[in-house]
């Protein structure tokens, strides 16, 4: 038993953050019915390369929506509206992720729902959010990184502001998104009641900025770039040259700097007053960097690596590959049997439920639970033909 089967979602979603959010609620069991547009092919991730499995099936749609059903319908047309609403009395949640005007043009939202299913919880995510002046705007990870500063606070000093190599606001909003939904069905299966909850690409971003955004707010300390990705206040945390490349170190506690002094070969370094705490090491930051640079040098990366294991917290700086060719070796990649690519490879989900097992399904072709999910309503064939002749299916 995983421990969300029985809830039962249904996902007006496409593309990234809000599909991301669902898959952690169907990797651990919940039933995901994802709803598809019939007349635009679907949703909009099916179509993003480069790289495809078929028509309309692409990789980047496989990560994002493994273990979901697919539905067709048109929620523009009367039809879908009433299909949609009869679907809503069967399930505890409706998650979206659409422009911020859509679930109410569409009928998403708890005013629209809650007469049929008092308990439905209704989830938006949007760029940035359901009102004010930029709720029918549209907006995508890279803005928020941009306007919420993360930009501001990544890259080299010396250099333009970057943003992130992967999607991280999408990620964290889809995350955000799923553990609202899942808060709003405790609380609706305690009180019978269920509410609209809102997410926003922007306020995650925001929210994202944590002990920065507070040294701002209270003390008016704008952080800025610093050199190697170091941390603001903590050193030695940052890159470090050795004799082959590079190694991050963070010794996020007082006692791994004494043990990284021994571990390097200079335990002087522990007693000397220049780097006694905190303070001291990060007005001396330059200096550290220099005496680190210089001891690393004499070995390679893994041979550090080796030293510094379970000792003093240390990484390699790995490309892509070899990140993913170590998630293979410890057993972090899953394989489903997609029917042109048996063995499919993918990242498994990181949350890890004693004794039980994620589900592996690759996600599914467009349509391809309608007719099923339509009979478990109790429409019959005859229904459901007149839905598909009328293009609402």
């Amino acid at each position: 038993m995983l421990p969300l089967s029985g809830l039962r979602v249904l996902a007006v979603e496409q593309y990234g953050a809000g599909p991301f959010g669902t898959t952690y609620l169907a990797d651990l069991g919940a039933e995901v019915i994802k709803i598809e547009n019939p007349g635009e092919g679907g949703e909009l991730g099916r179509r993003v390369g480069p790289f495809f499995l078929g028509p309309g099936d692409s990789h980047f749609y496989q990560c994002f929506n493994r273990n979901k059903r697919s539905l067709k319908l048109d929620l523009k047309s009367p039809g879908g509206r009433e299909v949609l609403r009869d679907l809503a009395a069967s399930c505890e949640a409706v998650f979206g992720n659409l422009r911020g005007d859509q679930p109410e043009a569409l009928g998403l939202t708890y005013r629209h729902l809650g007469n049929r299913n008092p308990a439905i919880v209704c989830v938006h995510l949007s760029a940035y959010g359901r009102t004010g002046e930029r709720g029918a705007w549209p907006g995508f990870d890279f803005l928020m990184q941009a306007e919420a500063g993360h930009l501001h606070l990544t890259g080299s000093p010396e250099g333009p502001p970057e943003r992130y190599g992967i999607s991280v606001v999408d990620y964290m909003t889809g995350l955000t998104a799923a553990f609202a939904l899942v808060a709003g069905v405790l609380e609706a299966r305690v009180s019978g009641l269920g509410r609209d909850f809102d997410v926003s690409l922007l306020d995650v971003a925001r929210y994202n900025l944590g002990y920065h955004a507070a040294w701002y707010l209270n003390e008016g300390y704008v952080p800025a770039r610093l050199p190697r990705s170091a941390h603001a206040s903590i050193v030695p945390c940052q890159l470090y040259r050795t004799r082959d490349g590079w190694i991050f170190i963070m010794c996020n506690k007082e006692k791994f700097w004494g043990i990284l002094a021994g571990a390097v070969g200079r335990p002087e370094w522990e007693h000397d007053p220049r780097f006694a705490t905190f303070a001291a090491r990060l007005e001396h930051r330059d200096l550290i960097t220099e005496m680190l640079d210089e001891v690393l040098r004499e070995h390679d990366t893994a041979t550090w690596l080796e030293r510094f294991a379970g000792e003093v917290p240390a990484a390699p700086v790995n490309g892509v590959g070899a990140a993913l060719d170590e998630a293979r070796t410890d057993g972090r990649v899953i394989a489903v049997d997609h029917p042109e690519r048996e063995g499919f490879e993918m990242m498994a989900n990181p949350v890890r439920p004693d004794g039980a097992t994620h589900p592996a399904r690759p996600a599914p072709a467009l349509g391809a639970d309608s007719e099923a999910v339509l009979a478990e309503l109790g429409y019959d064939d005859a229904r459901i033909e007149r839905l598909r002749a009328d293009g609402v299916i």
